[in-house]
């Protein structure tokens, strides 16, 4: 009897074995598709904020990294060994690194090959401008909690530099809506000081264009004017219902559709031009994130209401015939999804190049598939001489001019990098690789 529950217990065992090593099997399948699938970007990808760097020499394999991450598959098994396989969705909270057992994994800026490119600050984060201050993720730091206690810090590091407006000059403008910008208002004016907050887009910044019930980590937010917030994850929707109940209950001095243009620096203080004119602050914080802003087409029309520069929610456009201009991820993934949506009453690509560039091969399969099922139609190459009420006209090579139907237009085609922006005002920068 006892031989038999020996040999039971074996056998039970060794099927438990199997049925672990074939789904781990096919989850490290899976992590190496992921990863081809974003090498096919080009090897000169570098992720937007700080991220993890594992040390092939000492890493064991053992998939604690995996299991800890809380986005999905951003760190994988490949090959036996812990890697970044998508580095575009990694936010930088560092859970993998906490918990490798050998301490392999150490969170870095830039790669080996390619710096990244940030804002030189102090301890205080002051750019090398005088009174003017970087926060959030433009600065590296991406992660939401992390940027609203940056963005406190920053404001109270302008309260005590005593460095204040005089008359129609604001003590401090902050750029951008996103958690660090919002963070930074509140506290400035619970300190007491005048402020105004500009947002080029929406309020709640980059979040708004996170997927439809996305779930991103934020633990404890302590947010000053409000309270604190006990939730380990929270989804876009709840996100954006709490920046919209912060601004409400906190009475937030915030203009949105404010694009700012130059900063520069007048009389003492700094005059920060933007889209509706121009203000005077004694401070500025940047809390611009990385996107920067978005490129133009410089055609006529592009100023009508039509036209926007990034896809929210596909059913915005349920019933209209969309154009969607670019050759990039942004652009693929954005006809792919008002395709899906399947409410549209045509979707149109156009791109100026043959062949779209820079898309991971996942999308340009998916993209491939939409075509060919005439769900989108890719005009490639082609380029947009100029945009009305009710069409779109387009050239293609040879000069063969035509219009196409059209009731919105959805630029995507890049962006002028915020660094651009502090260059041209003086504030220096520095580059990080990533070290092994």
């Amino acid at each position: 009897m006892q031989v038999l529950a020996v040999s039971g217990l074996v056998v039970l065992t060794l099927l438990v074995y199997v049925i672990w090593a074939r789904v781990e099997r096919r989850r490290h399948a899976a992590h190496q598709e992921i990863a081809r699938d974003v090498a096919s970007l080009g090897d000169d990808l570098v992720p937007t904020s700080i991220h993890p760097l594992v040390d092939a020499d000492v890493c064991m394999g053992s998939g604690a990294c995996v299991a800890a991450c809380p986005e999905d598959r951003v760190i994988g098994i490949v090959n036996g060994q812990a890697a970044l396989i998508n580095p575009l969705s990694c936010i930088g909270h560092g859970a993998c690194m906490k918990a490798c057992p050998v301490h392999a994994i150490s969170l870095v800026f830039g790669t080996a090959t390619r710096a990244a490119v940030l804002p030189e600050l102090d301890a205080r984060f002051q750019t090398s401008q005088p009174g003017v201050y970087v926060a959030g993720e433009l600065g590296g730091m991406s992660l939401i909690r992390n940027a609203i206690e940056q963005g406190k810090q920053v404001a109270r590091a302008i309260t005590a530099s005593r460095v204040r407006g005089e008359r129609d000059t604001l003590d401090a403008i902050v750029v951008g809506a996103g958690p660090a910008g919002i963070s930074a208002t509140l506290q400035l004016l619970e300190d007491g000081l005048r402020v105004e907050l500009l947002e080029e887009s929406a309020f709640g910044g980059t979040i708004r264009h996170y997927p439809r019930a996305k779930v991103t980590m934020t633990g404890v937010l302590d947010i000053p004017r409000y309270g604190k917030i006990k939730a380990r994850t929270m989804s876009k929707e709840q996100l954006l219902a709490l920046w919209e109940d912060i601004r409400v209950r906190a009475a937030l001095p915030v203009r949105t559709g404010e694009r700012v243009e130059a900063i520069e620096r007048d009389r003492g203080a700094w005059l920060v031009r933007s889209s509706s004119g121009q203000r005077r602050a004694a401070n500025v914080v940047l809390a611009l994130g990385r996107r920067g802003a978005p490129r133009r087409l410089g055609v006529p029309g592009e100023e009508l209401a039509k036209v926007s520069y990034r896809l929210l929610e596909p059913a915005e456009f349920a019933g209209r015939h969309v154009l969607v201009v670019g050759g990039g991820n942004s652009a693929a993934e954005s006809a792919i999804g008002l395709a899906e949506h399947g409410k549209c009453a045509s979707v149109t690509l156009s791109y100026r190049r043959g062949e779209l560039a820079r898309v991971r091969a996942s999308v340009r399969t998916a993209l491939e598939l939409h075509v060919r099922a005439g769900r989108v139609q890719k005009l490639a190459p082609t380029e947009i001489t100029a945009i009305s009420a009710r069409s779109v006209r387009l050239v293609a090579p040879g000069g063969r001019a035509f219009a196409i139907a059209n009731d919105a237009v959805i630029v995507q085609i890049g962006g002028s990098s915020p660094v651009e922006l502090l260059a041209s005002f003086g504030v220096r920068t520095v580059e990080k690789r990533a070290q092994a």
